[in-house]
């Protein structure tokens, strides 16, 4: 049987609660006048069913899983197959049927009024999104399907007047369940709305059958999906249907899933900065606020901050917790959480929330962290975890070994530059460190990808369907599996300050990789920063690969910067190492992996066009980004 989602259905409504809105002589709002209904209208609420069905189903974007904060396991949800809904108040019909279809369910209903239900089942269609079937049958009628009876509202208060019509009852009728509803003193109405009060009511739960899948993750459950097709282009149609509220996305085109994606302009930075709250609300949906707000910086050099509205924090966080388990966090640990928090800087406050809904112990520390802390942690609170950025917590690592040469630590999960592989053998074997795994994320975003602890290199496993993740050239056309190039994310579960083939200033390649993890499939190799490019001698360098040719000097941090001397066109080179390193040594060896360092060039020898430079500095003596507390890898400062 296909699968239906929750979120076509949404994506449906809304378009009719447009309608409604905007145009009295809209085929659903003629419908509704005709048939004396219009008070049915508020039930058309595209917000209001979403919150309500996050909420019932655990998250709209994991549907079908929801997944367990304890257990690491899923729990399945699978439609009943088929909902018969007796028509005895139109207001408790439509609710099922909406209900019914949001859960992917085909529908009958049995009434005396086929025409009517007919005629609701083509508008609720027209938009043009995917909906199970529906149908009509006569009153009492044998239909092959679930009976779900759908209860009354039931709006009973002293002093308020009593409700009549199709939606709301002052009275029960007997024989038939209700869900009864009492205002406070002056309140004639629930403040809730009726769809928020229907998934959390049981009849709800009578929509579809949730199965307990002991022993799989999320990311299994995903992967042994056949229907994983299908999801992906559900979940790219719908984040399309919200986009389209803002501004600056008014005018995309509707589309019917991945294979249309590259029909979608890419987002540049510029773009994002300039459209981005507080400088112009472009890319704001208008909803009512919610959630949280993160600082970044801005090529501009003034921050940035991006929207989180509340269920995108939600889809984070569900997201979030299943990656830290894979990245070893698990059950009872006690974790010193050291990212940055200055000016609001988003990597603390976002694994802060994460640590808060897992059964782990937490120490959110920050930039704050010390040497003497990390002892002082470690000794009296038993701490195993650390979670941090190299360029910050390695010095402070290597201090507090100095100082108590006792010291051990399990676990290191880190995120912001990657980890040289001399230093992952230092904290194995120096704090008998048995796993180092790394998050590779971004304030705009969210998480990446993820490197286990089997996973060389700069390789990161991916989640589609979180972000899903585009290698292209420099006009943004898709490039082959293995073929080095910008890295594009489309925010598939952030929906207020939408991110769509946006282009994050990093370049990597996508590959195919069976890892010794069991997770087959495609995994990103993370290249650095797209302005770690040094182009000179009209030839090109990676960063990485001149970091890359420094592991066997202990190397932490390389600092590249192209600068003009007198004329001439220099390369210097600042690094840092746990050792004392010979600048002319390392010259020598940089030279020797890469002769475009060296002296020769195709002018007179009489003429000075190029010089390598190289600094060695001891740990932690780079200058650190107040705000990231990382290191700036690479600067261009030559003259035009």
């Amino acid at each position: 049987m296909t699968r239906h989602y929750p979120t076509d259905l949404l994506l449906a409504v809304s378009s009719l609660q447009r309608d409604l809105a905007d145009d009295a002589s809209s085929p659903v709002a003629r419908l509704l006048k005709e048939a004396d209904l219009l008070e049915l209208g508020p039930l058309l609420d595209g917000d209001a069913l979403a919150q309500a069905l996050d909420e019932g189903l655990g998250g709209l974007s994991q549907f079908p899983w929801r997944p367990l904060v304890d257990t690491d396991d899923v729990w399945e949800h699978e439609p009943v197959g088929h909902v018969v809904l007796d028509d005895d108040r139109a207001g408790n019909t439509l609710r099922g049927l909406l209900l019914s279809w949001a859960t992917g369910n085909a529908v009958t209903v049995r009434t005396s009024r086929p025409a009517l239900w007919q005629a609701v089942f083509e508008v609720v269609r027209g938009p043009g999104f995917p909906l199970p079937a529906a149908s009509t049958a006569m009153p009492g009628a044998a239909v092959g399907g679930v009976v779900v009876r759908v209860p009354d509202l039931v709006v009973s208060s002293e002093g308020a007047t009593a409700p009549s019509g199709e939606l709301f009852a002052a009275a029960g009728r007997p024989g038939t369940p209700s869900v009864r509803i009492r205002p406070a003193s002056g309140q004639d109405g629930p403040r809730a709305p009726v769809a928020d009060i229907d998934c959390r009511a049981p009849w709800f739960r009578e929509l579809f059958t949730s199965t307990y899948l002991a022993g799989t993750t999320l990311d299994a459950a995903r992967r042994a999906d056949p229907e994983s097709a299908s999801r992906g282009d559900a979940r790219l149609r719908y984040l399309v249907g919200m986009a389209r509220r803002t501004p600056h996305y008014r005018d995309l085109p509707r589309i019917d899933g991945v294979a249309d994606l590259g029909r979608l302009p890419v987002l540049e930075k510029e773009t994002l900065e300039a459209k981005s709250l507080p400088r112009s609300p472009e890319l704001s949906s208008g909803a009512l606020p919610s959630g949280e707000v993160l600082r970044s910086g801005a090529s501009s050099g003034d921050p940035r901050y991006i929207v989180y509205a509340r269920t995108d924090w939600e889809n984070m966080v569900r997201e979030a917790i299943p990656l830290l388990r894979a990245l070893g966090i698990g059950n009872g640990d006690r974790v010193l959480n050291a990212l940055v928090g200055g000016g609001l800087y988003g990597g603390l406050m976002t694994t802060a929330s994460e640590l808060s809904r897992m059964p782990v112990e937490a120490f959110s520390a920050g930039q704050q962290v010390t040497a003497d802390l990390m002892l002082t942690l470690v000794r009296d609170f038993s701490v195993n975890v650390l979670l941090g950025q190299p360029a910050l917590v390695l010095p402070l690592l290597r201090e507090a070994r100095r100082r108590d040469p006792s010291l051990r630590l399990e676990k290191v999960v880190y995120g912001g530059t990657p980890m040289t592989e001399s230093d992952k053998q230092w904290l194995r074997d120096e704090l008998g460190t048995r796993s180092i795994t790394s998050i590779l994320a971004a304030n705009d975003g969210a998480q990446i990808g993820y490197q286990c602890d089997r996973l060389g290199g700069t390789l990161h496993h991916v989640n589609d369907d979180y972000n899903l993740v585009e290698v292209v050239d420099e006009d943004g056309v898709p490039l082959p599996d293995g073929e080095t190039g910008h890295l594009l994310i489309t925010a598939m579960q952030k929906f207020e300050g939408p991110l769509i083939r946006y282009r994050i200033g990093d370049i990597g390649r996508l590959t195919s990789y069976d890892c010794p993890c069991g997770i087959p499939g495609r995994v990103l190799e993370y290249l650095g920063r797209s302005d770690g490019l040094l182009k000179f001698k009209s030839a090109t360098v990676y960063h990485g690969d001149l970091l890359a040719a420094l592991e066997e000097f202990r190397v932490s941090q390389l600092q590249a910067e192209l600068v003009t001397r007198s004329g001439t066109e220099t390369l210097v080179l600042r690094t840092e190492s746990r050792e004392e390193l010979d600048e002319d040594v390392l010259r020598s060896a940089l030279v020797a992996a890469f002769p475009v360092l060296g002296d020769s060039h195709l002018y007179d020898d009489g003429l000075r066009m190029f010089e390598l430079v190289v600094e060695c500095h001891p740990e932690g003596a780079l200058p650190r980004n107040p705000v990231s507390g990382k290191i700036r890898t690479t600067l261009d400062r030559r003259l035009n």
